[in-house]
């Protein structure tokens, strides 16, 4: 993809992508601000890779951005698949699939449980077991995965998952590694489990009714922002480990 904008040709492409991804003349972008390794601040003034990228994007397209915040991806998704979002910034799952295209992931972040100190699960194997009941945010990837894999298990949603995971009592809460494992640093009366139950691919989505020209820019243009270092930065800015970003 090229990102000289010199031509008359390459200004009528973009041009023709800008009004198909934003045809309200604004790019609306839908942030979860329940991710903290993605997205951080305040509703008034966000930020974190998911702002930077969205700011990006409408940098290239000369389009000003609006961003949307939200404290839970089903939220975020929501507003993408009602048509109030031109963007979203959510782990790729067939679920949302249905409604949302996805680029190639950007960040990859794991899934990961918290257990009591005393607690007989040991491995990410034994947690799917008969009796075993599991907190998760509703919405998230993980509750999606999780309600599509678990074969024993029972799922229990909540507003966060390590909330219901210790209101409830429960025998297990599953959540993202890096606020889970601070969790855990200040919570001595839980551990981790070792290991992950899940890889998350944090990508850029938008509507399925985009032209395909729309989706292959988009698809494009993270390549290139993962490859000119823009991702790795924006999560060093933001007190994030660089290292997450997706291969």
């Amino acid at each position: 993809m090229t990102t000289k904008h010199s031509t008359g040709s390459d200004r009528h492409d973009l041009a023709a992508v800008a009004a198909d991804l934003a045809p309200t003349g604004v790019l609306r972008a839908s942030v979860n601000l329940g991710n903290p390794v993605l997205a951080q601040g305040t509703p008034e003034e966000p930020g974190g890779v998911t702002v930077d990228l969205a700011r990006e994007i409408g940098r290239r397209l000369a389009l000003p951005v609006e961003t949307l915040c939200f404290d839970a991806a089903r939220k975020s998704f929501e507003a993408m698949a009602e048509g109030r979002a031109d963007l979203c910034f959510l782990a790729v799952d067939p679920a949302r699939e249905k409604e949302v295209a996805f680029t190639a992931p950007y960040v990859v972040i794991e899934g990961v449980y918290a257990v009591p100190r005393d607690s007989a699960l040991v491995t990410v194997e034994d947690v799917d077991a008969p009796g075993v009941r599991i907190g998760v945010k509703q919405g998230s990837a993980y509750d999606l995965h999780l309600t599509r894999t678990l074969a024993h298990a029972t799922v229990v949603r909540g507003a966060e998952g390590v909330d219901v995971f210790r209101t409830l009592d429960l025998e297990a809460g599953a959540g993202i590694r890096q606020p889970m494992a601070a969790y855990v640093a200040a919570h001595p009366e839980v551990r981790l489990i070792d290991g992950r139950f899940m890889e998350i691919r944090q990508a850029v989505g938008t509507t399925t009714s985009r032209t395909p020209a729309t989706l292959a820019y988009l698809d494009a243009l993270l390549t290139e922002l993962k490859r000119e270092g823009f991702v790795s930065e924006a999560l060093r800015a933001s007190h994030q480990d660089p290292a997450l970003v997706a291969p």
